[in-house]
């Protein structure tokens, strides 16, 4: 089934040429089907490849997706170009009163900030809270998932000495093989990490209504849950592409940061040749957190 999203975008011609299907809102609405309601926080700064990545794993399922995409009002970012936000994007302000059956908030670049000093933390606290109310299951990614750990069960992030940047084997953790998040997923498994502070696995073991799923020697707590699968967290960013990776590399060393290679990611000296390794488990993550959390779950009438 295909993802539904407005044919101006240019994640549209993208996936289309990656022959995944996606379908233009006038098609879906010819369609007797009840979609799949997915909005989007997205706050990362390279907005436009960020809704790309995400929406060609939204589309690997037999579900009808309609993605909205959205921005935070309190901040205008600085590499996502108005018309496209204006064009795309709508405010937490525009579907405050609508519900949905999913949603998804992304990494920022903002983790050597407190939380309390982003800009736009007032506005994510309402945000977070809202979503309890409103959306059948939350996907949180990177910093989104270390500020959800930290707005709804006090756990705060640990700034990292040196930054956690590569591609890393995970392994499920003991008590959660059977979690339908997890089916089908190697004992072992890998995934891209992009980021300067982590939490602590057993800070979340000592939150009664948390799970952690998987671990990293390298990069730590990996996937963790809330028991009852209405919020997920990613540390990494399983929705990666091929070159993320490679262009963060770049753009640090142009920038003069002292900075090495993103680990276990070149396959060679040059590094120039990518070991991609994580897409397989990305797409069976997603599509079981749509069937089993989304899906599954959510009510036939979002009222």
């Amino acid at each position: 089934m295909p993802i539904v999203i407005d044919k101006e975008l240019p994640a549209y011609k993208i996936l289309t040429d990656e022959r995944i299907f996606v379908m233009d809102s006038g098609r879906a609405f010819t369609q007797d089907i009840r979609p799949i309601e997915i909005a989007v926080l997205n706050l990362m700064p390279t907005k436009e490849r960020t809704e790309t990545q995400l929406m060609r794993l939204l589309s690997n399922s037999p579900l009808q997706v309609n993605v909205t995409l959205l921005r935070t009002s309190s901040y205008t970012p600085a590499h996502t170009g108005r018309e496209h936000l204006e064009r795309f994007y709508k405010n937490f302000a525009d579907v405050k009163r609508k519900k949905f059956d999913g949603m998804i908030i992304t990494g920022a670049p903002v983790e050597n900030l407190k939380f309390e000093d982003v800009a736009y933390w007032n506005e994510l606290k309402e945000i977070l809270d809202w979503t309890e109310s409103n959306v059948t299951s939350t996907l949180f990614i990177c910093w989104g998932a270390l500020a959800a750990l930290y707005h709804f069960y006090g756990v705060d992030k640990r700034q990292l000495k040196k930054k956690c940047f590569g591609v890393f084997a995970h392994k499920r953790v003991r008590g959660g093989e059977t979690d339908p998040l997890m089916r089908g997923i190697s004992d072992e498994f890998h995934m891209p990490h992009s980021r300067h502070s982590a939490v602590s696995a057993g800070d979340i073991k000592r939150v009664k209504q948390l799970q952690l799923l998987a671990y990293s020697k390298e990069a730590g707590a990996g996937i963790i849950k809330s028991l009852d699968g209405r919020k997920v967290f990613v540390t990494g960013h399983m929705e990666y592409d091929r070159e993320e990776l490679k262009k963060e590399y770049e753009r640090d060393i142009q920038k003069g940061l002292d900075i090495d290679p993103p680990a276990h990611y070149f396959s060679g000296k040059d590094k120039q040749t990518i070991n991609m390794k994580w897409t397989s488990t990305a797409n069976l993550f997603y599509m079981n957190w749509l069937n089993y959390y989304v899906y599954q779950v959510t009510p036939y009438n979002l009222v």
